[in-house]
């Protein structure tokens, strides 16, 4: 499965990651590569979770767009 994921830096510079289509899955990390890897993991025992719980593994997500 693929998965869209947000990577932005909070301000102590850490990058806080997240898979918007899975709900409260966010790591955070010092390093893109650390921050990728990482990623992975949590989405993989976020699912499994969800499948225990008998929720659905993703919520819909949409892009939209706005003129700023």
């Amino acid at each position: 499965m693929k998965f869209n994921l947000t990577l932005n830096r909070d301000e102590d510079k850490v990058l806080i990651v997240e898979c918007p289509s899975i709900p409260a899955c966010v790591i955070q990390a010092q390093t893109r590569e650390e921050a990728l890897e990482n990623i992975k993991d949590a989405i993989a025992a976020c699912l499994q979770v969800r499948a225990e719980l008998g929720l659905p593994l993703t919520v819909e997500t949409y892009q939209v767009e706005v003129t700023a």
